[in-house]
């Protein structure tokens, strides 16, 4: 399973205004407000953090069947930045899921997964050609062959991103 999310910056900080009043209560939990207090650059940790609860919400709605807001219940961990990509962790209840996060000058960008061998089997997509939903989630049919394979698409702004297994 995967999942993926992509913010624009520019849009993220057009239209959203984080430090109004409720918003961190309301989306973050305390050790997530934590790191965002502490972050070099707060603004890119808070779509960082909300990057990774979208991309882990995509895996937990496809496992589960279960669609809902509820971002306070899932919550990032074990943040490791190496080479300028960020490995972390998002649990919700007894489910782990594994992010692996890019941040660009104009964009951050999400890829969720259930167990970590599966980031060196993740496919960029170019355009949503045999993609089709069922019960609102993406599959993916790979041209003259029956099978199908998940798909996640995420689009922000001047950004869309579409992966498969």
């Amino acid at each position: 399973m995967i999942g993926n999310d992509i913010v624009d910056l520019a849009l993220a900080e057009k239209e959203s205004n984080w430090k109004r009043k409720g918003f961190m209560n309301k989306i973050f939990t305390q050790n997530e407000q934590l790191l965002i207090s502490i972050a070099e650059n707060p603004t890119i940790m808070v779509w960082n953090l909300w990057s990774r609860k979208e991309a882990a919400y995509k895996i937990h709605n496809r496992k589960t069947q279960i669609r809902g807001y509820f971002p306070l219940q899932l919550e990032c961990f074990d943040l490791d930045c190496i080479n300028e990509i960020t490995f972390g962790k998002v649990v919700i209840k007894d489910f782990v899921y594994y992010t692996k996060t890019e941040i660009k000058s104009e964009f951050i960008h999400t890829i969720a997964v259930e167990n970590t061998q599966h980031f060196d089997s993740i496919s960029i997509l170019d355009n949503r050609k045999n993609i089709r939903k069922k019960n609102g989630i993406p599959e993916y049919f790979e041209n003259n062959i029956l099978s199908k394979k998940p798909v996640s698409i995420s689009h922000h702004g001047r950004f869309e991103q579409i992966i498969t297994l």
